[in-house]
């Protein structure tokens, strides 16, 4: 069991990336440090004031809201049910206590080979590069994750990549987080060029939030560094419901694209956003329009704090079957859940 982490819970997003004045940092740092931290505010900019009654303190203090302006912008005014709007605003029933929700519901505890490493399956080094990221998930399940003590980019990666390169069996490496790309591109290359040397490593892969829901950190310092790695990069995004798209996205995603690498998405089963099977349809179809592969839909892994979100096993099924009815297979994402001391994601 990982103990909760106390406050705060996320480091900084920068720690040495940024000396230069807050003025001439990348514009994506300076939409980051803009981003809306206050419940309040979030209601108050969809004319939704009213509804304050309904939000957690206790959450909010627990795990703070972030969320970048440019999401918040995608959000329906006025629409308290809002599938963008309800992932990410702090309520009283996260404070509920659910029997058999944990503050680690998918083993990372038990998982962790190195500080900062995590390996769950055979060929597989998951990096934790960080514990920032730039919107806070309320269904995230590593909400109560000890990010100050487990995080790969300390004493530069020494221990995450010394325990890599000791283990020939390793030909993945995850970049995962928090969100890899909150770090400044540098720290990524310094990460990047220790693993080169790492002869048996075969693939990269990535899973980022960051060109939903901040397009601008696709920025040309970041292509050039995704262009010049050499290995295949598989680049998994995270969007919940077709909304999370706009043209912004679009640019970052087919940019991303330009720089070679393979565009995939995870997406969660949530109650109240997207668990009927229209929205998951959209969310497929609006995924390959923008040159994204639907890859999984998981199913919530079961941290405390969450059950609010849970969808039962029976109704995924249906849920699942009725698109695969619908859609072209290639459509059609994996329905899976974790299981910790399993060898792979399990198929529902």
């Amino acid at each position: 069991m990982i103990p909760a982490a106390p406050l705060p819970l996320q480091p900084e997003p920068f720690p040495a990336a940024a000396t230069a004045s807050p003025a001439s940092a990348p514009r994506w740092q300076r939409l980051w440090r803009d981003a809306v931290r206050d419940p309040r505010e979030l209601l108050g900019l969809l004319g939704l004031d009213a509804a304050a009654a309904g939000l957690s303190d206790a959450a909010a203090a627990g795990f703070p809201l972030r969320v970048p302006r440019g999401f918040v912008a995608r959000m329906r005014p006025g629409d308290l049910a809002d599938p963008l709007l309800r992932q990410v605003l702090p309520i009283d029933l996260e404070e509920r206590i659910v029997p058999g929700f944990s503050l680690d519901a998918v083993g990372d505890g038990a998982a962790r080979k190195a500080e900062g490493v995590i390996q769950k399956y055979r060929g597989r080094a998951l990096l934790v590069a960080t514990g920032s990221c730039a919107v806070h998930c309320r269904y995230c399940f590593r909400r109560h994750f000890p990010y100050a003590e487990e995080t790969a980019a300390r004493d530069g990666w020494a221990a995450a990549v010394e325990a890599i390169a000791e283990d020939p069996s390793i030909d993945e490496v995850i970049l995962s987080g928090g969100d890899p790309l909150s770090l400044a591109t540098p720290k990524l290359a310094e990460l990047t060029a220790r693993l080169a040397a790492i002869p048996h490593l075969r693939r990269l892969r990535i899973h980022s939030r960051l060109p939903v829901v901040l397009p601008e950190r696709v920025d040309a310092e970041l292509l050039q560094w995704l262009s010049a790695l050499p290995w295949p990069v598989a680049f998994v995004i995270h969007a919940n419901h077709a909304n999370e798209f706009d043209a912004s996205v679009d640019a970052a995603l087919a940019a991303l694209r330009g720089a070679g690498v393979q565009l995939l998405n995870q997406a969660v089963l949530l109650r109240g956003v997207n668990d009927h099977v229209d929205a998951l349809a959209d969310l497929s179809q609006r995924c390959f329009a923008a040159g994204v592969l639907p890859y999984y839909l998981h199913q919530l892994d079961r941290v405390q704090g969450v059950a609010h979100f849970e969808v039962s096993d029976e109704q995924a099924r249906a849920l699942h079957t009725a698109l695969a009815a619908r859609l072209s297979g290639y459509l059609v994402p994996k329905l899976v859940r974790e299981i910790p001391g399993d060898t792979g994601k399990r198929p529902l």
